[in-house]
């Protein structure tokens, strides 16, 4: 099983980015996805400086794979696409229909997670448009997993988010600028002071959303941490981690001891709860409930 880190969802300044990706070179990663998926106006980076990374993650052993905007409102935006997906040297992670249509017959790519890929049939058109590997959708669960890996096209690989806050929505408002009452024109990228993005609370204080730009997250990270030894008996091929401002390494590192099976999983499930004992977590969509739920009890099964 390989291990992987997503695509960066919040925006953070170049600086912070190359930073954090320098770092990466050095964890225990196998795949790096890389680029803008969230909100083109968060230009921080251009084509070149993410291909200026790739290169650096290439010669460090990484696989790297460039990401594509997931919701395209603009013509200069399909021009953008049109370069990543005629980049002719990395592979591409399709998150929007259109990226799929550019990409039929020419290249290998990986089907995103925001790509509604319910059913075999759907995967089995994917794969003959040229997809090597698909990513769950994140509202998905075990069982509905367990069926499209037994009827999946065999050379099709799969790819499962295992730890990250759930991106729920894409809206052409921006919800952050609404926070601040200001339109989404004159926003002045306010999301770059939300490192982790901008939590939404209940009146009670409970965590329900987290605002970032265009997107709407969980509240919480979702975490299968417990649910590895399930994920590596289906056969699952690649595990996904989504980028988040902190702890990264060291959660990287506790998947990747399950992986190596240096920890059980329960064992590695017990590290978490002492390193990260204020954090709350969510996995309600693995057990086909409500996605903001935590069942705690099926970590030990």
């Amino acid at each position: 099983m390989k291990l992987s880190l997503g695509p960066l969802q919040y925006f953070w300044p170049k600086e912070k980015v190359l930073e954090f990706y320098k770092q990466v070179e050095d964890w225990p990663v196998d795949i790096v996805y890389l680029g803008e998926v969230v909100c083109a106006k968060r230009r921080e980076l251009k084509l070149e400086d993410w291909l200026v990374i790739a290169e650096q993650l290439t010669a460090a052993g990484k696989e790297v794979v460039l990401s594509t905007l997931i919701l395209l409102e603009a013509d200069s935006e399909l021009s953008r696409l049109e370069k990543i997906c005629s980049n002719g040297r990395y592979s591409v992670e399709a998150n929007d229909i259109s990226a799929v249509h550019l990409l039929d017959g020419k290249n290998h790519f990986v089907i995103g997670p925001h790509i509604n890929s319910y059913n075999a049939g759907t995967l089995a058109v994917m794969h003959d448009c040229g997809a090597t590997r698909w990513v769950m959708p994140f509202e998905l669960g075990q069982s509905t997993l367990q069926r499209l890996v037994a009827e999946k096209p065999a050379t099709l690989e799969t790819e499962v988010l295992v730890y990250g806050r759930l991106p729920l929505s894409f809206s052409a408002r921006c919800f952050t600028a609404r926070a601040d009452n200001v339109p989404k024109d004159q926003c002045e990228l306010r999301c770059i002071s939300d490192e982790n993005g901008l939590p939404l609370q209940t009146q009670e204080g409970q965590e329900l959303f987290t605002v970032n730009g265009v997107q709407l997250q969980s509240g919480v990270p979702c975490n299968l941490l417990g649910e590895m030894p399930v994920l590596m008996d289906m056969g699952v091929e690649v595990v996904r981690l989504s980028p988040e401002a902190g702890s990264m390494n060291e959660l990287v590192t506790l998947f990747r001891d399950v992986i190596d099976q240096k920890h059980s999983a329960v064992e590695a499930v017990d590290i978490m709860q002492d390193r990260f004992a204020q954090q709350e977590w969510c996995n309600g969509f693995w057990h086909e409930e409500a996605g903001m739920n935590w069942k705690e009890n099926r970590l030990q099964g």
